[in-house]
């Protein structure tokens, strides 16, 4: 899927204007016929608006064109704030078609502003740029399951560009470093991810998969390991060992079970490591995935036995 870029982009000055009692009805109401226009109702002298501007201006500028935004100046448009019942300020409103459609009164963090641009797109009956992103970021991942890693991390990235803080893209990126075996450019990618989104699922499933990357570079043979276990029962390091080796071959199933074996053979064992470990796996997952699944409700079965 393409991913806008500025130059496809409106003009801020397009997308953006102050408007007054005299054109408020082209501003608002015509011009509301093609595209949702937001108006906000500040003055001059009201603190909360001159934070609230700025982020509605912000995520105006960023929907490029999907919807559109007019100022008025409620001390110089009084019949206008009074046909519209407002009674305190900052208030905005989202008209469609000539109707207000939503709104909200007092000032709202940047993601709620973003959500609320984003309720209006799709009110009307338009695609957000997060809709488009996640689009994009769907089709990456499709490219990295095909073993396509160079032209996924190329469009994560161009994704960031789009959008720094969207977690989807970052773990996507991070994978598709380790799918290409560059797994120091992983970790400073995932290092490099903004603490906002940080502790997001998907940032913590990229860093698990990282670690078990980290670990299948040292992993041992499966079959020397496998006749090590069977002739040591009870020798939990080669039996640890086992099932990083058989993680690192695609043998997930099989890791997990061995895990749970050593888990309940020794659950205190180097401080815990098998139920450290499986939890890593989990993590690398979907939490939907049928080994993580049967895998929790084993691990749970055997704590609270």
């Amino acid at each position: 899927m393409e991913i806008l870029n500025d130059a496809d982009a409106p003009a801020a000055t397009d997308l953006i204007k102050d408007t007054t009692e005299a054109t408020f009805m082209a501003d608002v109401v015509e011009a509301s016929q093609q595209v949702p226009v937001i108006v906000d109702f500040w003055a001059p002298w009201c603190g909360p608006c001159k934070t609230l501007g700025p982020l509605l201006e912000e995520a105006v500028t960023a929907a490029k064109g999907a919807v559109r935004m007019v100022k008025i100046n409620v001390d110089q448009a009084q019949m206008i704030a009074s046909q519209m019942r407002i009674q305190s300020i900052p208030t905005v409103y989202a008209f469609y078609q000539g109707q207000p459609i939503d709104g909200f009164q007092g000032a709202l963090p940047g993601s709620e502003i973003k959500a609320f641009v984003d309720r209006v797109i799709k009110a009307a009956g338009g695609e957000s740029p997060g809709d488009q992103l996640d689009e994009a970021v769907a089709a990456a991942e499709e490219m990295l399951a095909e073993g396509a890693a160079v032209d996924a991390a190329q469009t994560f990235a161009a994704i960031l560009g789009e959008d720094p803080q969207h977690a989807g893209a970052y773990g996507g990126l991070v994978r598709a470093h380790i799918a290409m075996g560059d797994l120091d450019q992983a970790e400073a990618v995932l290092n490099g991810a903004p603490a906002e989104i940080s502790r997001s699922a998907e940032l913590e499933a990229a860093h698990a998969q990282l670690e078990l990357a980290r670990q299948a570079a040292n992993a041992g043979p499966v079959a020397e390991l496998t006749a090590k276990v069977e002739a040591e029962p009870d020798n939990h390091q080669a039996r640890f060992d086992l099932a990083q080796a058989l993680h690192a071959n695609g043998k997930v199933d099989e890791a997990v079970a061995q895990l749970l074996e050593l888990f309940r053979r020794d659950r205190e064992w180097n401080d815990g490591a098998a139920k450290t470990q499986l939890f890593t796996i989990f993590d690398a997952l979907k939490p939907n995935d049928p080994v993580v699944l049967h895998g929790r409700r084993k691990l749970s079965s055997m704590i609270f036995a």
